[in-house]
């Protein structure tokens, strides 16, 4: 993905050397990395458990296709800083992706999550083979249905989760 840039935003890629610190626990290599500075919590087991599903092994071994779209939202200026990411969890194969999106819990309810995340679906849907981007969420998460809603997508569906109920399905098709 090549780097973007939105009215208050920088979309930076996330790079293979990026996802090595943050997975060692290194937060000057992370900087270093991403150009940026990282918020307080990162890196931490948290943001692994949910940002990089896959094994490190996984994502070394093919890079391109793990850390597809990936991108960290960062606050340009003076003293950069990296507010929060979006993911796709990879490059589908069925050309569906999947976004997942979080802010840091000191730069939340500013835009950042519906600003980032509405560039990299509209990025998303320009790619070759990709034909509609969904996101799920609990239907008690107001936030995330607000960008959700502010991304411009339509609800699609539901499906259970093992261990915490009902979560709702959303999609915008390629137009």
């Amino acid at each position: 993905m090549p780097a973007l840039r939105t009215e208050r935003l920088e979309l930076v890629p996330i790079t293979l050397p990026f996802v090595e610190a943050v997975m060692a626990a290194d937060r000057a290599r992370a900087e270093a990395a991403c150009g940026a500075r990282i918020p307080a919590a990162w890196p931490g087991p948290d943001l692994v458990a949910r940002a990089f599903h896959p094994s490190l092994d996984a994502i070394r071994a093919d890079p391109a296709r793990r850390l597809w779209g990936d991108t960290l939202l960062v606050v340009a200026g003076d003293a950069p800083r990296v507010v929060g990411s979006v993911v796709f969890h990879g490059r589908p194969e069925d050309g569906i992706a999947e976004v997942g999106y979080g802010v840091d819990e000191a730069e939340q309810r500013q835009g950042y999550a519906s600003e980032g995340t509405r560039a990299c679906v509209d990025w998303a849907l320009t790619q070759p083979g990709i034909v509609a981007v969904t996101a799920v969420t609990f239907p008690w998460h107001v936030a995330s249905l607000r960008v959700i809603e502010r991304v411009g997508m339509t609800r699609a569906g539901a499906r259970e989760h093992p261990y915490l109920g009902e979560m709702l399905v959303f999609e915008r098709r390629r137009r």
